[in-house]
């Protein structure tokens, strides 16, 4: 999941999705430098971590989130962020 999330292009298909909801590669690639080809890899590679699925409408497919997926990366980055808190809190007392 970290993985497909990790790739600059991928986040900015992923935040266009959170602002603008469900939509089709005609309208993920409209205005960028990005080839449809590339998108629709980038894409198949999110929906194979979970974090996106695709359904058909008419004749193009629409892309949208899995909420329930990022939400458990949102979790899983809260409890990495508690711990390296822990951890420098530590080291301040320790070197403090």
């Amino acid at each position: 999941m970290f993985a497909a999330l990790g790739d600059r292009t991928r986040l900015r298909l992923v935040m266009r999705l959170c602002h603008d909801g469900p939509l089709s590669i005609a309208k993920l690639t409209a205005g960028t430098d990005v080839t449809r080809q590339a998108v629709t890899k980038h894409l198949r590679l999110m929906e194979e971590a979970g974090l996106l699925r695709a359904a058909r409408r008419g004749r193009e497919r629409v892309w949208e989130l899995e909420p329930e997926r990022l939400a458990e990366a949102r979790r899983y980055l809260e409890i990495i962020s508690r711990q390296w808190d822990d951890a420098l809190g530590r080291l301040g007392r320790f070197v403090g």
